[in-house]
């Protein structure tokens, strides 16, 4: 299940987890986050032991531009409070990409 972010001091507390989480930035219209999402579901019964959240890049451009998100979806994965791997929407089309970011980001 994919928890949705409500505002910054929520955001800063997930990403301060000692386990890393995966933080998907989404906005509303964009065409290629409807299609993650209809795929991620199964890409995430393979990383269950991980947490992720969503945010919608919209409502947030401060945190897209600190960390350099140009387009959606964007994959993030946060531990500690630092950003530790990040899959570009040019690369995050197909379930089979967004597996083998999260299985190579995740060890």
């Amino acid at each position: 299940m994919v928890n949705k972010i409500k505002d910054l001091k929520e955001f800063q507390t997930i990403i301060e987890s000692e386990k890393p989480v995966i933080i998907k930035f989404f906005t509303d219209w964009c065409p290629d986050c409807k299609r993650m999402d209809v795929f991620l579901p199964y890409v995430l019964e393979n990383v269950k032991s991980r947490s992720i959240y969503e945010i919608n890049r919209d409502q947030f451009p401060e945190l897209a531009q600190k960390y350099d998100v140009m387009g959606i979806p964007s994959l993030l994965i946060f531990q500690t409070g630092k950003k530790i791997a990040h899959l570009h929407s040019a690369n995050a089309k197909t379930e089979e990409q967004v597996t083998n970011f999260l299985n190579k980001s995740l060890l």
